[in-house]
């Protein structure tokens, strides 16, 4: 069984969180490739709220998922949650039952331990031994009257499964070695395993990608699509993310929610295009354009091997995609910064190759609008004071700085770091940051002689 549907299917796939959490790099990963799969091929893209576990989601949890996907740029075609779907999840375990496919099972969580153990000490599998199925009716009735309330596993045939992997290559699942899957708990709660195998069929995915940690339970779902006599979408299994170190992630994921990266700074779309290749054979490369990360993705290029996310990878990723935007692509947050339209173009231009978050624009501009605290070493005070005495009248543009340092340069004989390095302290209270020339026309106050003093003095 391949997996794979008509080569001309238009290209559907979906994402399927549960609202029991906020989201995070390990989840928003198979977000990104499956919305990118959809989206390379012209297709479509679904999200779903997998919220049967009716105890541990929440409204909140589910908008807070779709304000960081809206946020990543991550943009749906349609949506839906399974708590609507029930009577199509019943009908299909209601076929299984006729087709007897799904049977009741009475064993305690204890006495499934007890046997699991049994069978690991002979060395042999610890899988379900399917003795509920040799029950009688009366012994059925019996275990009810106890109080035992059954599960129901779907009956797997014990076939091997394969199919062609759209990360991994051809892939293979043992059915003798695994259990009978729990389709409905004791309380008679829907599991994922059929409620996502309804889902897929009945909205038509084409194809499915997760992380490799589903490898068996696509095994077990090919054969319930079966059962179905549903069509299965092809599959592709994702390696799972580790440390820098190759330790694993799952401990931190908590602490690499979306939100978090959100505020620490992560630019949206440097976290999607830093995802779009990580763990691929093609370099991780800044992107200012979603239809660029799309032009460049490439679901073949992914590997088997686990694969390293380094936070510190990809903050200096999102740094260096922050400089290469445009004006245009920044200019609503400028505004909401305090930047005037007017000023905003040439201000980025100034500033924007040095940020390491757009947050820091915002201190720029105050320097720029209220002044900054001057540097001033000692034994610079009289050139920068005798410099700010000849410094041209406003307004600057963006020959000002090389006009009055060549004059200063000519009439001082300083030169390089003695004559650059005091005039920017000077006006900007820093060591280091924008061009001098691009920042000049911005720069609205500038240090009173005793400012400058004052500085030297400390």
């Amino acid at each position: 069984m391949t997996g794979a549907p008509l080569d001309d299917a238009p290209v559907i796939t979906r994402f399927a969180p549960s609202p029991t959490g906020r989201l995070h790099v390990g989840n928003i990963r198979s977000a990104v490739l499956n919305w990118l799969t959809a989206r390379a091929a012209g297709g479509r893209f679904i999200l779903r709220l997998d919220d049967t576990d009716a105890e541990r989601s929440t409204e909140a949890f589910g908008d807070a998922i779709r304000r960081d996907l809206d946020w990543l740029g991550l943009h749906w075609d349609e949506s839906f949650r399974q708590s609507e779907r029930f009577d199509a999840y019943h009908a299909a375990a209601d076929r299984l039952v006729r087709d007897g496919k799904l049977y009741e099972a009475f064993e305690t969580p204890e006495e499934l331990e007890l046997r699991r153990r049994t069978l690991a000490m002979r060395g042999l599998p610890p899988i379900y031994d399917r003795a509920a199925l040799k029950l009688s009716e009366a012994e059925r009735a019996a275990l009810r009257a106890e109080g035992r309330r059954p599960v129901r596993r779907f009956l797997l045939d014990g076939q091997d499964e394969s199919w062609e992997d759209l990360v991994r290559g051809t892939e293979r699942v043992d059915c003798t070695a695994i259990s009978d899957p729990v389709l409905f708990r004791a309380d008679g709660q829907l599991l994922y395993t059929l409620a996502s195998v309804v889902d897929d069929a009945e909205t038509g995915i084409t194809h499915v990608i997760r992380g490799a940690d589903h490898v068996t339970n696509t095994g077990a779902q090919l054969q319930i699509f079966r059962a179905l006599e549903q069509t299965p979408p092809a599959f592709g299994h994702h390696s799972l993310l580790t440390g820098p170190e190759g330790e694993g992630l799952s401990k931190r994921l908590g602490s690499l929610s979306i939100g978090q990266l959100r505020d620490a700074g992560i630019e949206a779309i440097a976290l999607v295009s830093f995802l779009a290749r990580l763990g691929s054979a093609r370099p991780v490369e800044p992107a200012t354009r979603m239809e660029d990360v799309i032009a460049g993705f490439a679901l073949s290029s992914f590997g088997r091997a686990p694969t390293k996310f380094d936070e510190a990878e990809l903050t200096l990723h999102s740094a260096k995609t922050l400089r290469a935007f445009e004006h245009a692509a920044v200019a609503p947050r400028l505004a909401g910064l305090g930047v005037p339209p007017d000023e905003a173009p040439g201000f980025w231009a100034a500033v924007g190759p040095n940020l390491d978050r757009l947050e820091e624009a915002g201190a720029w501009w105050a320097l720029c609008r209220d002044g900054a605290v001057p540097i001033v070493a000692p034994e610079d005070a009289g050139f920068v004071a005798e410099a700010l005495a000849v410094l041209p009248p406003r307004p600057w543009s963006t020959e000002t700085w090389g006009a009055w340092t060549g004059a200063l340069k000519a009439e001082t004989g300083r030169k390089g770091k003695a004559l650059f390095r005091p005039l920017r302290l000077a006006l900007t209270g820093r060591d280091r940051g924008p061009d001098m020339a691009l920042l000049m026309p911005h720069l609205r106050v500038t240090p009173a002689p005793e400012a400058i003093q004052a500085a030297a003095a400390v």
